[in-house]
């Protein structure tokens, strides 16, 4: 949840951006039925689909980069740094299930330089971690992003559709991403 989202919002968000995955031709009022409002009060909400969408972009947008600065990944061990960045993600896969299915409209509204800065940041993570001997040094720190990014986005819409089970998919993405991903030096 952002400062500006009051957590009643916020839950409305988050099961409108399910909605909208998962029935993503649905009119306002099957939106309003499926997550148990009246089409008055999504109307109150939004009024368009065109604003849903946008302010679910919005939204997704700032949670994910307030979940990126909750999990201080510039401090600790990088592995328990990813650990706090899967664990705070997988409480929102909602929304980054909306962002992924949505990234057209989503990467259209992102400025170049929001984009830069997040990607910088997971970049930089991953340098560290690769200086400090934790991450292999034959990907780019860039590369270990993008992969991460994969995965979990992956991994998370698996379990929407139920291809994964739910329980124990923060440790499968950490053993799948890492296992592809330590250095030879910290599997001894």
């Amino acid at each position: 949840m952002t400062a500006t989202t009051s957590p009643q919002d916020a839950a409305t968000l988050s099961a409108l951006a399910l909605a909208l995955v998962t029935q993503p031709r649905a009119s306002l009022q099957e939106l309003a039925k499926a997550i148990g409002v009246s089409k008055a009060t999504l109307y109150r909400f939004c009024r368009t689909r065109e604003q849903l969408v946008a302010r679910l972009i919005a939204h997704s947008m700032d949670t994910m980069d307030h979940l990126l600065q909750q999990a201080r990944l510039d401090e600790d061990d990088p592995i328990e740094a990813l650990r706090r960045l899967t664990a705070l993600q997988l409480e929102h896969r909602e929304l980054a299930a909306f962002l992924t299915y949505y990234w057209k409209e989503a990467d259209a509204s992102l400025s170049d330089a929001s984009a830069a800065a997040w990607d910088a940041r997971m970049d930089a993570f991953f340098l560290r971690g690769q200086q400090q001997g934790v991450f292999r040094i034959d990907f780019s720190a860039a590369a270990l992003t993008e992969l991460w990014i994969a995965a979990f986005t992956g991994l998370a819409d698996a379990e929407r559709r139920g291809r994964v089970a739910r329980a124990g998919l923060g440790t499968l993405l950490e053993r799948a991403f890492l296992q592809g991903t330590l250095a030879e030096t910290a599997l001894e």
